[in-house]
C-alpha cells in the first residue's frame, strides 16, 4: 500500500519514472517524490537533530517499541508538533500535543491482508464508542483541512481505489470479497481470477524460471561483549503479549499469565552472579538500565540472556544502529551486565 519509505503502492519503486507517472495520474497529481523517504529510526534521528519539526504517528508506540528508547523520547520532545492517532493513551501518546482517538478493529470494517497474501473482509461488530472515529474518517478530515480532497464515504471506496492503483488487487472488489469465507490471495488481477494461493509452483518469475540464491557475507554485530558488559542480550516475543503491549497489557487475563518484564538467564550465569529465580535484578547496557524479574532457564546458551520487548524498559537497552541496506536496527544483539537490584546502575 506504499507504506514503505522507498515504494509506492504495488511495490513500485519511487525511483521508477513510469511507475511514478502512473500513480500520479491515478491520484490526480502532476509529480510524486523520486527519492525514498526516511525509515522509522532515521525519522527519529532527524527529529533529534531538528531536521523534522512535526510528526503524525498512527497506531504505533515507538517509545516502547523502537530501539534506544531514551533517544526516542528525547527526539519526540524536540518536535514542534506531535500528533498521535491511537486507541489508548500509550507511552507515546502521553508525549503528544494532540491525540486523535481512534476506533478499535471491532468498530470498523474493511479489508485486511495477511502475510500469506490472503485478503479478507473484516466486518464491523459494534459502532465506534464515545467520540472515537475510524481511521478512514480521521485521515480524511485531516487531509481535507490541509487542502486535499479525500472523498471516502465508506471502506468500499478505499478498496475500489486499491483495485485501480494495484494491479495484483484488481479482482478483489468489494462485491467479491465481502462475506467470502477464506478471502482471496493476491495476485488476483481480474474479477474472474481465482486468486493465487501458491505464488511459485513449477517455476519462479525470473528470466530462466529458476530461483536465485545470493550469498551474504556475515557482518559481526556492532556491539561486542567485554569485561564490563560480559553478557549478550537478545530480545523477542512472548505468547501473551503483542508488540509494544499497548492493548495486551490492558487485559487482566493476559497480564495474569505475563504480568511483568523478566530476563531469562542460564543457570551457570545466574550462579556466577549469585542470582536466584524470581529475584528482581537490574539489566544494564551502554544506553541505560532497567529492572526485571530473573527467570532461570536452560533454554539459552551460557552467556546469552533474553528479554521480551512488550514492556517499557527493554528497548532502553537496545541499539539503534542500522543495517546499511535494510535499515533495520540491531535489536537482537546488545552487550549487557546484570546485577542485584540494589546495586548501583551503570
Amino acid at each position: 500500500m506504499g507504506a514503505l519509505a522507498g515504494f509506492l503502492p504495488g511495490y513500485i519503486n519511487v525511483t521508477d519514472p513510469k511507475g511514478r507517472e502512473k500513480i500520479a495520474r491515478l491520484w490526480g497529481r502532476e509529480t510524486l517524490p523520486d527519492q525514498p523517504g526516511l525509515t522509522v529510526v532515521e525519522m527519529m534521528n532527524a527529529a533529534g537533530e531538528g531536521k523534522i519539526k512535526g510528526m503524525y504517528i498512527m497506531g504505533e508506540n515507538p517509545v516502547v517499541g523502537d530501539p534506544n528508547s531514551h533517544h526516542v523520547e528525547e527526539a519526540l520532545s524536540k518536535l514542534d508538533f506531535l500528533v498521535v492517532q491511537e486507541m489508548f493513551l500509550s507511552e507515546t501518546a502521553k508525549l503528544a500535543h494532540v491525540v486523535l482517538p481512534a476506533a478499535s478493529w471491532v468498530e470498523k470494517e474493511g479489508t485486511v491482508t495477511g502475510t500469506e497474501r490472503r485478503v479478507q473482509w473484516m466486518a464491523k461488530a459494534i459502532d465506534p464508542i464515545d467520540e472515537t472515529r475510524v481511521d478512514r474518517q480521521i485521515i480524511s478530515e485531516v487531509a481535507n483541512q490541509l487542502g486535499f480532497q479525500f472523498h471516502y464515504s465508506c471502506s468500499d471506496d478505499i478498496l475500489r481505489e486499491i483495485n485501480q492503483v494495484i494491479p495484483a488487487y484488481g479482482g478483489i472488489t468489494p462485491e467479491r470479497i465481502r462475506g467470502r469465507i477464506g478471502g482471496l490471495t493476491w495476485p488476483c488481477p481480474t474479477p474472474d481470477h481465482p486468486g493465487t494461493p501458491i505464488l511459485h509452483g513449477e517455476t519462479f518469475r525470473t528470466a530462466d524460471g529458476l530461483g536465485k540464491f545470493i550469498p551474504v557475507k556475515h557482518q559481526p554485530p556492532v556491539e561486542r561483549t567485554d569485561d564490563k558488559y560480559p553478557l549478550l542480550l537478545t530480545t523477542g516475543r512472548m505468547v501473551m503479549h503483542y508488540n509494544s503491549g499497548s492493548m495486551t497489557r490492558r487485559s487482566a487475563a493476559l497480564l495474569k499469565r505475563g504480568p511483568e518484564l523478566f530476563v531469562e538467564i542460564h543457570p551457570n550465569d545466574a550462579r556466577k552472579l549469585g542470582i536466584t529465580a524470581n529475584e528482581e535484578v537490574r539489566v544494564i547496557t551502554r544506553r541505560g538500565d532497567t529492572m526485571a524479574r530473573a527467570s532461570i532457564t536452560r533454554k539459552l546458551s551460557p552467556g546469552v540472556v533474553f528479554m521480551p520487548f512488550h514492556f517499557p524498559g527493554t528497548n532502553m537497552l537496545t541499539l539503534d544502529e542500522l543495517d546499511k541496506r535494510a535499515k533495520i536496527p540491531e535489536f537482537k544483539v546488545a552487550a549487557c551486565r546484570i546485577t542485584k537490584a540494589t546495586r548501583e546502575a551503570r
